[in-house]
């Protein structure tokens, strides 16, 4: 079973009038605003992640644009998958003085976790190439056991 383990919670939004808002400064309460205005969309919190079932498996595809391979990390653990990705970087420009012209720095961390059961942890594969983690789950082998007559004295 393959499930996705809750990141966040749902927002409370204002209750609406008949024109469409709670007041006049509610359009900041509104989903764009909060979407937009979150950590998250500030580069630490969340990636876009695609899964598909497969025959015999599953496929993951993590959109980590910018990331390095020795920047993530993948782990399986009691069931859980988890991709965390950590990213720091600075930009330092100077003048002929050694005096800051810009100075900026961007520091994150993200972080994905994933409930699979059933999994062949000896066959997992992950490749990073572009900016897109794949990861290849197979399915562990189900047996099928026959049915035993058991002997009624």
């Amino acid at each position: 079973m393959f499930g996705l383990v809750p990141f966040g919670g749902r927002r409370n939004l204002p209750a609406r009038n008949e024109h469409g808002f709670g007041g006049l400064f509610d359009i900041f309460n509104e989903p764009f605003f909060n979407d937009f205005m979150t950590p998250a969309n500030w580069g630490s919190g969340s990636f876009k992640v695609d899964v598909k079932e497969k025959n015999g498996g599953y496929e993951l595809m993590a959109d980590l644009p910018g990331m390095k391979k020795e920047d993530i990390s993948l782990s399986y653990e009691n069931g859980y998958l988890t991709i965390a990705a950590q990213k720091n970087e600075s930009q330092d420009e100077k003048d002929d003085k050694g005096n800051y012209i810009r100075r900026e720095r961007h520091y994150g961390t993200m972080s994905r976790s994933f409930y699979i059961d059933g999994l062949d942890e000896s066959k997992v594969k992950a490749e990073f190439k572009d900016g897109v983690l794949k990861v290849d789950l197979p399915k562990a082998a189900v047996e099928v056991q026959q049915a035993k007559q058991i002997p009624i004295s």
